[in-house]
């Protein structure tokens, strides 16, 4: 398997052996982290999984968890940066399909960077991106 952008959710959900990720998606995750290919999480994720413990809908431990596996450069996590060709992405999201704007920019991650996004978000599946769950 190729490398991979994982939403947020797939990100946590795996970290944590989580039963809600689908057998592909976690078999799709397996498969390149043991190809040691990189398993890319968008810096959007981080700050939505941060707001969302903040506001108590996820538990603290999730973005602490994230945050060691994209620390740690054994883990396969990695983190994507918002950038200019992220940025360029998002016109190839349209906003009626996916009008969340950390979806849009996770999902324009895996287009710029030309790899699959893992994601159960049945908008952004619908949407023009190549998905996996």
């Amino acid at each position: 398997m190729s490398a991979l952008v994982a939403d947020t959710h797939t990100a946590v959900w795996y970290l944590l052996n989580d039963a809600r990720l689908s057998l592909s998606a976690r078999e799709a995750l397996d498969a390149a982290s043991a190809a040691g290919n990189p398993i890319f999480v968008s810096a959007i994720s981080v700050v939505e999984l941060f707001y969302l413990a903040e506001k108590g809908r996820v538990p603290l431990a999730a973005l602490q968890r994230l945050r060691t596996a994209l620390a740690d450069p054994l883990s396969g996590f990695v983190v994507a940066d918002v950038n200019l060709d992220v940025a360029d992405a998002i016109a190839a999201i349209p906003r009626e399909a996916v009008p969340d704007l950390p979806d849009r920019v996770i999902a324009a991650t895996a287009c710029a960077l030309r790899v699959p996004l893992v994601t159960r978000d049945r908008q952004i599946r619908a949407a023009s991106v190549e998905t996996i769950w």
